[in-house]
């Protein structure tokens, strides 16, 4: 049965020019929900491509086969550039305390930019069953004065999920991000029902976990809430308008915003500036004044242009 009735879709998969897209808001229609499309040929996106996430509308649907033809591409709300995924709503860093070791300063740097994306951000600390409860609670208060309220699990018993499955399907679409070998797949595998994602242990050799997902790809946790399942991949150079810096930091944000403290200059960076009113004891403060300054010549030459 053919139809030439418009929907709008989610592309939830993209392997040569061929996607994977859901319906949105089918909930009558489940054993349908899914077809293979490819993009009619006479449709210029502008030199747009099409990812992971984003929304399109689709035609010439055909319910037997399960096929139809992308005609439009909605305008996305942000783009996460490796791995390509669209419309990402919340991101999860995702860390293990041990086997690899925990490394604040990679934490730093995930954290940051997924600050930049404008979405709500959480921690998950994996792997907690290799520390005692002394370190993990020591680790939830040096989390806690970051301004994260860190989730930690223990992926081998299964009441350590219940409260994330629960909040994830609160989510239109959630992403882990992280290194390779702290447990994303394995987590992914307990939380999506079916899923047998591969795993590999950690290399004993170099201390790193070995990337086993290969692919992009959503993953239904409830009618129109997803999980992505992404590839590990090493974190990207971070380039970020110097005045925006301070609002990726909730230690920062928190105190200006919510405690209402005031600087001399509206355009004061926290650094040694005349007026600067900033409590500058909490802990990131190093990473904080690091990035500045190695963001002041990219600022200067934004100025200048």
């Amino acid at each position: 049965m053919k139809t030439d009735s418009k929907h709008l879709g989610l592309v939830t998969k993209k392997f040569n020019e061929f996607f994977l897209v859901d319906l949105i808001n089918q909930e009558k229609c489940s054993h349908c929900k899914r077809f293979l499309c490819k993009v009619r040929k006479s449709i210029n996106f502008k030199d747009q491509l099409i990812y992971v996430g984003d929304q399109v509308v689709i035609d010439h649907i055909d319910f037997r086969s399960k096929r139809a033809v992308i005609i439009s591409l909605k305008k996305r709300n942000n783009l996460l550039i490796r791995p390509s995924v669209a419309n990402i709503s919340n991101i999860y860093i995702v860390c293990s305390v041990e086997e690899p070791k925990l490394n604040l300063s990679q934490v730093n740097k995930f954290l940051i930019s997924a600050e930049s994306m404008g979405v709500e951000v959480s921690l998950l600390l994996t792997k907690c069953d290799l520390i005692t409860d002394k370190r993990r609670s020591f680790l939830l208060d040096k989390f806690r004065k970051w301004g994260y309220q860190a989730i930690t699990l223990n992926l081998q018993n299964p009441d350590y999920l219940k409260n994330l499955v629960a909040d994830l399907k609160q989510k239109t679409c959630s992403i882990f991000m992280g290194p390779s070998g702290v447990g994303k797949t394995t987590l992914l595998n307990k939380i999506i029902p079916g899923l047998q994602n591969d795993t590999a242990p950690v290399s004993h050799k170099i201390k790193r976990g070995k990337n086993t997902t290969r692919n992009v790809e959503l993953f239904s946790l409830s009618n129109n809430h997803y999980i992505v399942d992404t590839p590990g991949f090493n974190i990207q150079t971070l380039e970020v308008d110097i005045r925006l810096l301070p609002t990726l930091y909730p230690e920062i944000y928190t105190q200006l915003m919510d405690e209402g403290i005031r600087c001399k200059f509206r355009n004061c960076l926290h650094l040694n500036d005349e007026g600067c009113n900033l409590n500058k004891s909490f802990e990131r403060y190093t990473f904080y004044k690091e990035m500045i300054e190695s963001s002041k010549n990219h600022y200067s030459q934004t100025q200048e242009d």
